[in-house]
């Protein structure tokens, strides 16, 4: 079997865009020939590409072959300089997938020496920790950074370290909410921080050291790990943030530790693609290397 790029090209407009008339208009062609194309695919593959619902969904294989198509294309895009160096020169784009927390504390750190030395136009998808290597699945990013260790098939994955994670709040939100110390009963009336629904570890870390239930207590959803931060410093509600991210508040007194001898502990990964090359094998070996450095101390 050899694969048409254009029919795969075809595949990967629809699914990106969740329509075929917009498909149409990207590759300058009419919807009936996407159609034809998408068809076509299927026929030469023996099996259904794409589910036609709302959203548009791929199947197993029209993911796979998404995937297939934006890793040659990255290779296409790393290439064509290296050929015609005379010609004018695009950013190369770079879609990575990483969690808030990472952001907020060594993420940027680790990318920042890349983006000033080489023309690279950074698209930074966030999610959460457990969620943001779907996005490799998809072919939304080349490399993520995750809590998961296995690699996806074709990808690789480097421990980079530990993330310690403790609750936290202002000396005067701890005296309103809990005078006699962190209860469960003082937990129903204090308004908590998690980063979206979708946030399980606060969750899971409340229910383990309190056997309180979500429904039981209420929390605020911000999605902004600097938000977080913020909102307990100025006694508006209490958190759990990573220790590297509070290290001056802890040891100014602006916020105190609720339980010092409670926290919980993410080991954190880098996944890339195994036979990544040129500016995203650079991108990968600084993000390992940093975050190695600043995670490895934990």
């Amino acid at each position: 079997m050899k694969f048409d790029y254009k029919l795969l090209e075809a595949l990967t407009a629809v699914i990106d865009l969740q329509s075929f008339e917009k498909a149409a208009v990207k590759l300058f062609i009419t919807q009936s020939a996407v159609s034809q194309r998408i068809k076509l695919l299927e026929e030469n593959i023996g099996q259904p590409v794409i589910i036609r619902s709302s959203p548009i969904t791929a199947t197993s294989a029209g993911e796979r072959l998404v995937v297939h198509f934006k890793m040659v294309r990255e290779l296409e895009n790393e290439l064509i300089p290296e050929l015609a160096p005379d010609s004018p020169t695009k950013p190369i784009k770079v879609s990575l997938a990483v969690n808030a927390d990472s952001i907020a504390t060594w993420f940027l750190g680790a990318i920042t020496p890349v983006l000033k030395r080489h023309l690279v136009e950074l698209d930074l998808i966030v999610k959460n920790e457990y969620q943001t290597i779907e996005t490799l699945r998809s072919g939304q990013a080349t490399g993520a950074v995750s809590c998961i260790e296995k690699a996806l098939p074709g990808y690789q994955s480097f421990k980079l370290g530990d993330v310690t994670f403790i609750l936290v709040c202002s000396p005067e939100f701890a005296k309103r909410y809990f005078p006699n110390g962190i209860t469960k009963d003082s937990l129903r009336y204090a308004p908590g921080i998690s980063y979206d629904p979708n946030d399980d570890m606060h969750v899971k870390f409340i229910e383990q050291h309190f056997n309180i239930q979500p429904r039981d207590y209420y929390c605020h959803s911000v999605r902004s790990s600097q938000a977080f931060v913020e909102l307990a410093k100025q006694g508006a509600a209490y958190c759990l943030v990573p220790t590297l991210q509070i290290e001056y508040e802890i040891a100014s007194g602006e916020l105190i530790n609720l339980c010092s001898d409670k926290s919980i502990t993410l080991t954190m990964y880098w996944h890339s693609w195994v036979l990544v090359q040129g500016i995203h094998k650079k991108i990968s070996k600084e993000i390992v290397q940093y975050g190695q450095a600043i995670l490895g101390k934990n």
